[in-house]
C-alpha cells in the first residue's frame, strides 16, 4: 500500500487498541497506509492521552509512533530516547500521519524542527540520559558552544561571528562534533545530542 520507509521498503501499521484507535485507523486508510500486518517493516502506533503514560506501559519492539493528546517536554524527550516518533492528536491529518509513519519507519528517525524547537526553548533540561543508554560522548567547551548554536539554527558564518573565530574553525568543530556523536549531518548531530541529554 504505502512505501513509507526509504529505499522502497513497504511499511505497514499496527494500531494498538485504545480510545481513539478507530479514528487513527480510518485516517490511515484514507491516507493509503496499510493497517494489515504483512511483509516488510511494521510501525506500531500507540494512541494515548499522554506521551509519558504511553511510554510507561509495555512497548512492542521495533519502530513506534505515539499519537497523543498531550505531549510535554519530558514525554517528548523520553520518546526520542526510546526511538519513538510523536504526533500530537491536534496535528493529526492524513499528511501528518503519512509523514510520521515515514519518519518512524526510517532507520534513523529524525526530529522535525517544531519538536526540536520545543525541546530547546521550553522548561529545564531533562537531566541525565536514561540508564539503558550508552554514556554520552565527551565534548569540549568549544564543541558544546557550537552544538548549542547549531541547535538554535545558526549557520557557520553566524556561529563564527558569535564565537569570535573564523568560519574555517567552526567548520572543523562541526565535523568534530558530528564525528563524536556518530552523526551523518547537522540535524542528526542535534538529534543525537538531545537524546543523550547534552542539550
Amino acid at each position: 500500500m504505502l512505501t513509507a520507509a526509504p529505499g522502497g521498503v513497504t511499511t505497514s501499521l499496527r494500531v494498538l487498541p485504545s480510545r481513539h484507535a478507530d479514528r487513527v485507523r480510518e485516517l490511515a486508510r484514507r491516507a493509503g497506509l496499510d493497517c494489515a500486518p504483512g511483509p516488510g517493516r511494521s510501525v506500531t502506533v500507540i494512541v494515548a492521552d499522554d506521551a509519558e503514560r504511553a511510554l510507561r506501559g509495555p512497548r512492542p519492539t521495533g519502530p513506534s509512533l505515539l499519537v497523543c493528546d498531550t505531549v510535554g517536554r519530558t514525554g517528548l524527550v523520553e520518546a526520542l530516547r526510546a526511538g519513538a516518533v510523536v504526533l500530537r492528536m491536534a496535528d493529526l491529518t492524513e499528511e501528518s500521519l503519512r509523514a510520521a509513519v515515514r519518519r518512524a519507519g526510517a532507520p534513523h528517525p529524525s526530529i522535525p524542527y517544531p519538536e526540536l524547537s520545543h525541546l530547546l526553548t521550553t522548561g529545564p533540561r531533562s537531566g541525565a540520559p536514561a540508564p539503558h543508554e550508552d554514556r554520552p560522548p565527551a565534548l569540549t567547551g568549544r564543541q558544546m558552544s557550537v552544538l548549542r548554536l547549531m541547535a538554535e539554527g545558526h549557520g557557520n558564518a553566524g556561529i563564527a561571528r558569535l564565537l569570535h573565530c573564523s568560519e574555517h574553525t567552526v567548520k572543523n568543530v562541526v565535523y568534530e562534533v558530528m564525528a563524536r556523536l556518530g552523526a551523518r549531518n547537522r540535524a542528526h548531530a542535534v538529534a543525537r545530542a538531545v537524546r543523550h541529554g547534552l542539550i
